[in-house]
């Protein structure tokens, strides 16, 4: 019998390693793996959400704090493994995280495939005027309010080192 998906959770201590090992397979390479390495060093993860299946983590995204604005999160990266890729795991782990930002009032940023973040609750019409180091066009944007914020944001160091 086919193991069912579990609840999104924060992540615990002593799952560092599958999550690591879910980055690789995910990823197919190792640069993902390394920016939450780096991320988790610099004390820039607000938080860490997976997905478990049959005890093991099937699905995981980090939430960092930006540099600016002051407040903001960044949610990179999402992974899901390639074996329960196609089961909506991402679209239920992003969209928790898109209610939870219009709940708490947070705004959270990510860059990536338009269409899958907007139909888990990102918005590329509220991100069109944030002046941002990665395409404009694959920035989206959740949180409170529909408005269309004018902001700079400048994304934790980790993001920039090789």
């Amino acid at each position: 019998m086919r193991s069912m998906p579990g609840f999104m959770r924060e992540m615990r201590r002593g799952e560092e390693r599958q999550v690591d090992a879910l980055l690789r397979r995910a990823f197919g390479g190792q640069d993902e793996a390394r920016l939450v390495a780096r991320l988790r060093k610099a004390g820039a993860i607000a938080g860490e959400m997976v997905i478990p299946t049959g005890g093991q983590v099937m699905a995981y995204a980090a939430l960092s704090a930006m540099r600016a604005p002051k407040g903001w999160l960044c949610l990179a990266p999402v992974a899901v493994d390639p074996e329960a890729q196609g089961q909506r795991l991402g679209t239920r782990l992003v969209g928790m995280i898109a209610e939870w930002a219009r709940l708490s009032g947070v705004h959270v940023v990510v860059l990536g495939d338009v269409e899958f973040y907007q139909r888990a609750g990102f918005s590329a019409a509220r991100a069109a005027r944030l002046s941002t180091p990665y395409p404009v066009a694959h920035t989206l944007l959740a949180g409170p309010g529909d408005d269309t914020p004018q902001e700079t944001l400048i994304y934790p160091a980790a993001f920039e080192d090789p």
